[in-house]
């Protein structure tokens, strides 16, 4: 029937199980599960309940993955494939079998040289860029950046449509590291403010700026002690690490590839729109423009761009 789902696209990282019934590239219905992180039972048992009710009504579909599900402590380890990386390598570096009469492929991540000469590793956020480049083809002409904001936020470098080269910073991870586990916001009481928290990231960034030349280990402690000498609030200084943490990150990139970034007309960021509203501040006060892209619909755009050609075979 020209109706019934083709396939059934999966992003699943660390914290969550994110399934989509497709039909080409339509979206007919979600199911969201235990991420790899959280496992009760194992992957296949929680990927199998959660589309249970799929494939009682369906039969068998083929099941296509990105994510942490790859990754070595996934369910199944799939190698990286190294950049320059375009759809033609991702496909090829695809892992596939079968399970439980379903036909399986999981994504494979990418590996590169970074710009500061080490090596460098994403997993899923390839799928991301590929959906990108699928549903917005002027980033598959010419050179083009993408951010990439989260645990491990990522800046890529995407050359005639393939993954050149990109730069991990670890920014979403320390921000939640320092304030969580450390004594940086346990000077004042917590509460929440709205306005106050937009004025603590500014105040943050604006800081970050004057102090582009001195490390961000140097700045950090402020936060502790603005609290203690001038009396912020707690909503204000978790915003105000945030926008130091954003506000370096952001500074360290532009040199990254030859000054694309900054030469950039429009940046593509990918990621929740929170996190990418705070990226998109930081940008433009450099004066770069933003475009934001949804993470989730990007996933589902580069896995559906390979089933879509699989099913042309």
């Amino acid at each position: 029937m020209t109706d019934s789902p083709t396939h059934i696209a999966g992003d699943w990282g660390t914290t969550h199980l994110r399934l989509h019934l497709c039909r080409g590239a339509t979206v007919l219905d979600k199911v969201d599960g235990a991420g790899i992180g959280s496992l009760t039972v194992s992957a296949e048992a929680t990927l199998f309940g959660a589309l249970d009710p799929w494939a009682r009504k369906y039969g068998a579909l083929p099941i296509w993955l990105a994510g942490m599900v790859g990754s070595r402590n996934g369910w199944r380890e799939v190698p990286y494939a190294a950049c320059p990386a375009g759809a033609a390598e991702l496909r090829s570096a695809l892992l596939r079998f079968d399970a439980r009469g379903h036909s399986i492929a999981i994504a494979a991540g990418v590996s590169c040289t970074n710009p500061l000469g080490a090596p460098d590793v994403m997993r899923g956020e390839e799928t991301q860029i590929l959906g990108a480049i699928a549903t917005h083809p002027a980033l598959g002409r010419g050179r083009n950046i993408l951010a990439l904001p989260g645990t491990h936020t990522k800046w890529a470098l995407v050359e005639d449509g393939k993954l050149k080269s990109f730069q991990t910073s670890l920014s979403g991870e320390l921000y939640a590291l320092l304030r969580d586990r450390s004594t940086l916001l346990k000077a004042s009481a917590v509460e929440s403010n709205e306005e106050a928290e937009r004025r603590g990231f500014a105040a943050g960034l604006q800081r970050s700026l004057e102090m582009r030349n001195v490390p961000l280990s140097h700045l950090l402690f402020e936060v502790r002690a603005r609290q203690l000498i001038e009396g912020m609030t707690h909503a204000e200084a978790s915003t105000y690490l945030s926008g130091l943490i954003i506000g370096q990150d952001v500074l360290g990139a532009l040199p990254w590839f030859d000054g694309t970034l900054r030469a950039s007309t429009a940046v593509p960021i990918i990621g929740a729109p929170k996190l990418a509203e705070l990226y998109a501040a930081a940008l433009a006060a450099h004066g770069i423009e933003t475009v934001p892209l949804d993470a989730t619909e990007l996933t589902i755009a580069g896995l559906n761009a390979l089933a879509h050609a699989d099913i042309a075979e």
